[in-house]
């Protein structure tokens, strides 16, 4: 899985979610973009990798697209609308692109390179200037997203991101 982190500057937002979509395409690999302000790190993503895969192979998906499952298990809910809310919008947001060749399937790692160096070199609808923004996030809007409380934060031994990874590997139990 590769990360490519900067400010996404996007004009048309289906223009733009289509592009990486035929950048996975042309490269055999899952290309899925978020809002960096609601990530709160790389195993948060890692997380959700490994559980939408997990859910493919056992047929218990909800999505039919991988990148879209994917959303889905970041988001930690089943409802894609509330997941879209993760995603990247049209104008400047900081930005997060997952680029993940998906084990077992014909894509290697080059092919995820190959993808990565595309996303990278995007123009037209949409674009993304590099910076750093994995693990920049705001708290309070993560807190808005994934309603953590005051209580819950306080009742738990770990951080608000302990919280978030908690709440992708309960979906599971959710469902």
């Amino acid at each position: 899985m590769e990360l490519i982190e900067g400010v996404a500057t996007v004009d048309d937002l289906d223009a733009f979610v289509a592009r990486l979509g035929e950048v996975g395409d042309e490269h055999g690999a899952t290309v899925q973009a978020f809002d960096a302000r609601s990530v709160v790190d790389r195993a948060h993503l890692e997380r959700a990798v490994e559980l939408a895969d997990r859910a493919l192979a056992r047929g218990e998906n909800v999505a039919r697209d991988r990148g879209m499952e994917i959303l889905l298990y970041a988001a930690g809910t089943r409802q894609i609308d509330h997941a879209l809310e993760l995603g990247v919008g049209e104008g400047e947001c900081p930005a997060v692109v997952l680029v993940d060749a998906r084990e077992g399937s014909e894509a290697t790692r080059e092919d995820e390179r190959r993808a990565a160096a595309a996303v990278r070199d995007l123009d037209g609808p949409g674009r993304i200037e590099p910076a750093e923004t994995l693990g920049e996030y705001d708290a309070d809007r993560v807190r808005e997203y994934f309603d953590v409380s005051d209580a819950e934060l306080a009742a738990v031994e770990g951080t608000l991101a302990d919280v978030v990874r908690e709440r992708v590997a309960l979906l599971d139990v959710a469902k």
